[in-house]
C-alpha cells in the first residue's frame, strides 16, 4: 500500500490543530490547545475569522451555511454537538449530546449528521435532535471523517501511539458497508476535510496542516 501524496504542509495558526471542515471557500480548523475555531483562506493562508468554542473542538462538519462542532466540555469532557454560525458564533439552540456521550469526528451527507466513535469503531448517523438513525461498523479507530460522493473517507488507526494510520473508504450506500484501506498516512493525523480536489488533515503534534492528493 502506498503513502498518500502530500501537496502542502503549512504551519497551523494555533497549536494542536484537531478538527477540519471546508465550506466551499474557507478551511475551518479547530484547535484543542486554544479552544478556538479559525477560518483559513487556503490560497493566502490567512485567518479570516476566529471564534471561541465552548469546549475542545474535536470534530467539525459543514451543514448548509453553518458548522456543527463536537465539543468536549467540562471536567468530565462531555461530548456535545454545537451549532456555529460564521460571523455570529456558537448558538445554544440545536445542541445535543453525542450518542453514548462519545464522539470525535463529524460528517454530513445533506440529510444526516454522522458522529464517529473512535474506540467503538463505528459511525453513528443521527437526526437533528441527536437521535440515532443508523450505525455503521468500521475496522479501525476513527480520527478523521468526511463524506465525498456519498462515501465516507476516514482517517483510521489501530494504535494512536504509532504511525500506523490509513485513509479508509467506506461505502454504506447499499445496506452492507464495504470498507477498504486505500492509502497509508505516514504520521499521526487528526481531522479530515475535502475541498473538491484534495484532502486536508492535521499533523497535530507538529502544529501543521497538511494537504494531500485524492488517491
Amino acid at each position: 500500500m502506498e503513502n498518500v501524496t502530500e501537496i502542502l504542509r503549512l504551519p497551523s495558526p494555533a497549536p494542536k490543530p484537531q478538527s477540519l471542515a471546508f465550506d466551499g471557500q474557507l478551511l475551518w480548523m479547530g484547535s484543542i490547545a486554544t479552544n478556538r475555531l479559525y477560518a483559513l483562506r487556503p490560497t493566502q493562508w490567512t485567518v479570516e475569522e476566529e471564534a471561541v468554542a465552548p469546549g475542545k473542538p474535536y470534530g467539525m462538519a459543514v451543514v448548509g451555511d453553518e458548522l456543527r462542532v463536537i465539543c468536549g466540555e467540562g471536567a468530565e469532557d462531555h461530548r456535545m454537538v454545537r451549532r456555529f454560525v460564521p460571523g455570529h458564533g456558537f448558538k445554544t439552540q440545536g445542541a445535543f449530546q453525542c450518542p453514548d456521550d462519545t464522539g470525535s469526528q463529524l460528517g454530513y451527507d445533506g440529510d444526516l449528521l454522522y458522529v464517529s466513535q473512535w474506540y467503538n469503531r463505528r459511525i453513528v448517523g443521527v437526526d437533528e435532535k441527536g437521535d440515532v438513525v443508523t450505525v455503521i461498523a468500521v475496522p479501525h479507530g476513527i480520527c478523521g471523517q468526511v463524506i465525498v460522493d456519498g462515501r465516507f473517507y476516514l482517517l483510521t488507526t489501530d494504535d494512536e501511539e504509532t504511525e500506523g494510520y490509513w485513509l479508509t473508504r467506506v461505502d454504506a450506500r447499499n445496506g452492507s458497508p464495504k470498507s477498504e484501506d486505500i492509502a497509508r498516512v505516514p504520521f499521526a493525523a487528526r481531522g479530515l476535510a475535502f475541498d473538491g480536489s484534495k484532502f486536508w488533515t492535521n499533523h497535530r503534534e507538529h502544529d501543521e496542516v497538511v494537504a494531500f492528493a485524492k488517491p
